[in-house]
């Protein structure tokens, strides 16, 4: 009898690579396209069952014929100004299903792809053009969070390198740089926060980055920023990794709350239980041969409302988990990005990132101050590979740094 081939998922084997960007690709095309839906008096749930529709088309595109799992990884979510939870309201819930969009709003977008099982998420916060402002200039204290936002996660991938992956100098300079200990997570928490008071801001508590493994967003690593009482994170970036790293920043304290919404987005466990309901055994068959362990909105089902029920003991059981609607304790307005990483051996490979901010747009008196944390921020975060190879040279020459884009594009090609 033959034996079975053992498939190789790690990052080391080419093809890994090659799903994780294709569905990057999608994430970010489908990003784009949703930004451009998010105006004043559109409607939240409108917005992201188009996004979902659109993940769908653009998933079902590639890979065709193949015998793989494909699909969305996360929801297409639309989150209001003070929310922290991605939220993605149900049409059989009249006033959730009534909000809107408003002018000068700070709106949180996040959604994702999976081909494979290989997931990529992606999220930006985007401020709701007003009548009074089409030109994007963003000002006060919108200008002061998104700029907080943004140095926050730049400082946070390059904390995210493991020691030494990118020295330079010669070898016993090099083996100096690899014997250094990671930055510890209260350091790292410590450094973010130096970021964001200088533009009179706060981390928002408890704002987690997972390792990704195939079929899993929350793998058994993990970085907690500000974390609150028991809470910790668990272990250290490696290269061979995959990473969703989030940075979550409050113009208030950080600290949350749990709101009154129903709580509408959910995600298989690998808790095994008996269900005793027909309607929950149903439901539970559905989740599994749609999402997998992939996060999920219960307007996704067949039966929206046949869901509802049914989802009830399948969280009480602890075989499908819920997230809690949470906001920001101060009812303040919350800014979150959702960057997907591989950590290779030349540094970090952005696999899906929020667009790079025009910082001219930016109307501010406030700046990063502390010489440290400038220094790191100059750090490049992977290193020049060189030269492409021989199928690369036949194509059309491409600027030396690439976009995010760019890279998930010409990935695409190798399909």
């Amino acid at each position: 009898m033959a034996e079975e081939t053992q498939v190789d998922y790690s990052l080391s084997n080419s093809d890994t690579l090659t799903k994780y960007k294709t569905a990057a690709r999608i994430a970010h095309q489908v990003l784009e396209t949703v930004t451009g839906w998010c105006v004043e008096g559109e409607k939240i749930l409108t917005i992201c069952e188009r996004g979902d529709k659109l993940l769908d088309e653009e998933v079902g595109k590639v890979y065709k014929g193949k015998k793989i799992s494909k699909g969305i990884a996360h929801p297409t979510t639309v989150s209001p100004s003070s929310f922290v939870t991605p939220y993605t309201p149900l049409a059989s819930d009249p006033a959730d299903a009534a909000v809107v969009l408003k002018p000068g709003e700070v709106v949180k977008i996040q959604l994702g792809a999976q081909i494979d099982g290989f997931g990529t998420i992606v999220g930006d916060t985007i401020i709701i053009a007003s009548k009074e402002n089409q030109d994007n200039e963003i000002s006060g204290r919108e200008a002061d969070l998104l700029l907080a936002t943004h140095y926050a996660n730049e400082l946070l991938l390059r904390l995210m390198i493991p020691p030494g992956l990118m020295s330079s100098g010669s070898e016993e300079e090099k083996k100096k740089a690899v014997s250094e200990k990671p930055v510890t997570q209260s350091k790292i928490t410590q450094l973010l926060e130096k970021v964001v008071k200088s533009y009179d801001c706060n981390l928002v508590e408890n704002t987690t980055s997972w390792v990704f493994e195939r079929n899993e967003i929350e793998g058994k690593k993990k970085i907690v920023l500000a974390p609150s009482e028991g809470q910790k994170g668990e272990g250290v970036p490696e290269v061979g990794e995959a990473w969703g790293v989030e940075v979550g920043v409050s113009l208030g304290s950080g600290k949350v709350k749990t709101l009154e919404n129903r709580p509408t987005l959910h995600r298989r466990t690998t808790t095994t239980y008996g269900l005793k309901r027909p309607s929950s055994r149903q439901i539970l068959s559905e989740i599994v041969k749609k999402f997998g362990t992939f996060p999920f909105s219960l307007r996704q089902l067949e039966d929206e409302r046949a869901a509802k029920v049914g989802v009830v003991e399948c969280v009480r059981s602890n075989v499908v988990r819920q997230y809690e609607v949470i906001a920001d304790k101060d009812g303040a307005a919350v800014s979150r990005l959702f960057t997907t990483i591989a950590i290779t051996k030349n540094g970090l490979m952005l696999l899906t990132a929020p667009p790079s901010p025009d910082l001219t747009k930016f109307k501010t008196d406030k700046k990063i101050t502390d010489a440290d944390i400038l220094k790191i921020l100059e750090q490049p975060i992977s290193k020049s590979t060189g030269t492409k190879s021989k199928s690369k040279k036949k194509k059309k020459k491409k600027p030396a740094k690439k976009t995010v884009e760019e890279e998930s594009e010409e990935s695409s090609e190798e399909e």
